[in-house]
């Protein structure tokens, strides 16, 4: 009885991590939302898959849960890495009244890495990372940390900015940045990391007030420290001194 939980990382297939790859290929059924199990189908076309929409999270897992406890080995997948706003804690949570079953969490890549390299090295210092989804967490809540890390001068990767049911929510949180940072923080911009149509920028902070973004954007805020250099972000790590 064996159950993986795989990130696969961005969505191509040459980000997906050699251990979540093998992960993959050892299982017989791979069970995932539809589209992240659209992205690896062409991989492992002997698989069986089995699918739910995006809001079936919970369905998913007792899915994985039943068919390994059959003695199927099978295989969870999320996009990014398992573990950082993916299916492990769910998962883990769902099959607790199951010690028997062999449950390994097998890493992946996440948005704040994977949007961090095309931009440059905005993360070579400390830095937060905060989800503006209010679907499971309380926008006050959301709002305080926020205010927190802004204050802390962490650089700030905020993941979900923005969706058609709160569109504003991107620019409320720039309200809130604004209040520690100055409004020509440098910003990056990345969408779709890893799929068709990936695309990065840099921008200010105050130029992020008015930009457009969606699910499948990842937005970097810069610290005090960060600079733009040859059209990269970077936060100094503090080895070079100028």
């Amino acid at each position: 009885m064996k159950l993986y939980i795989v990130g696969i990382g961005p969505g191509e297939a040459a980000q997906m991590t050699q251990r979540a790859q093998t992960a993959l290929d050892c299982s017989e059924v791979i069970v995932g939302y539809t589209a992240y199990v659209d992205l690896v189908r062409p991989f492992f076309p002997d698989k069986t898959f089995l699918t739910t929409s995006m809001r079936g999270e919970v369905e998913r897992c007792e899915m994985a849960v039943k068919y390994a406890l059959e003695g199927r080995t099978v295989a969870l997948i999320c996009s990014g890495d398992a573990g950082v706003y993916g299916m492990a804690s769910p998962a883990l949570e769902a099959a607790q009244r199951f010690p028997q079953l062999d449950i390994e969490v097998v890493p992946g890549v996440t948005a704040a890495c994977s949007g961090a390299a095309l931009l440059g090295a905005p993360l070579s210092h400390d830095f937060a990372v905060v989800s503006l989804s209010d679907l499971l967490t309380p926008w006050a809540l959301i709002e305080k940390r926020l205010a927190c890390a802004a204050e802390a001068d962490f650089v700030l990767c905020l993941y979900n900015p923005s969706s058609k049911k709160r569109a504003d929510h991107l620019c409320r949180a720039c309200a809130i940045v604004r209040q520690f940072r100055p409004a020509e923080t440098p910003v990056g911009v990345v969408r779709s990391i890893g799929r068709e149509g990936e695309s990065w920028t840099v921008m200010t902070l105050e130029e992020l007030r008015d930009y457009q973004a969606d699910m499948f954007t990842t937005v970097f805020i810069g610290n005090s420290q960060t600079r733009v250099i040859n059209g990269r972000l970077v936060t100094p790590r503090g080895y070079i001194h100028q």
